[in-house]
């Protein structure tokens, strides 16, 4: 039995639902979401209680993953909508900048031209100056695995080296560090 699947979602009062067929739609103060849910899975909204619940047709293991998997969707579409959702980087290196121009982010992390990356539709991102040496990205909108993919998408552009730190990370990523090879061979 899916644990996850079994728990219904509920719903705040400010969050629209609709279900037509197989083709789920929430509303909510800071947008709209939508989502096909697999034709194996029945969902349902009860609207006394507002509570969305996934029903599926039987314990073999494809539907118990999908059964989880389509909650855990509907929770983050909820979530979204409502309060949405952010991911924070920081630069780590002597004049690594980022600024937002337009409809692009534009890096400067040590190569000898800047590097733009476009901005979905639907994300916001804003930076911060340098705090204590650091720059920082928020990267925020409604669709987790929107905001998920671009904030994977610049730290991807320079990640934190082992030897002494310097890319881009997450706020709460902890890297690494190695010594070096003047402390491997015994100099220093």
């Amino acid at each position: 039995m899916s644990r996850l699947g079994e728990k219904p979602v509920p719903v705040p009062e400010t969050v629209e639902v609709s279900i037509d067929d197989h083709h789920l739609s929430v509303k909510g103060p800071r947008g709209r979401l939508e989502l096909n849910v697999q034709p194996a899975l029945s969902v349902s909204f009860r609207k006394r209680e507002r509570l969305l619940c996934v029903q599926r047709p039987s314990d073999s293991s494809s539907h118990k993953a999908l059964h989880g998997l389509t909650r855990a969707l509907l929770a983050n579409m909820v979530t979204g909508v409502t309060t949405g959702f952010q991911k924070n980087l920081r630069l780590m290196g002597i004049g690594y900048t980022a600024r937002v121009q337009g409809d692009d982010v534009v890096l400067q992390v040590g190569f000898s031209h800047p590097v733009k990356l476009p901005i979905p539709e639907g994300i916001e991102v804003k930076t911060t100056g340098p705090l204590a040496g650091e720059t920082r990205i928020v990267v925020g909108g409604i669709d987790k695995q929107l905001v998920g993919q671009f904030a994977a998408d610049l730290r991807g552009v320079k990640p934190p080296e082992p030897y002494k730190g310097k890319g881009i990370r997450y706020v709460d990523e902890v890297v690494r560090r190695k010594m070096g090879k003047a402390f491997a061979s015994g100099i220093g």
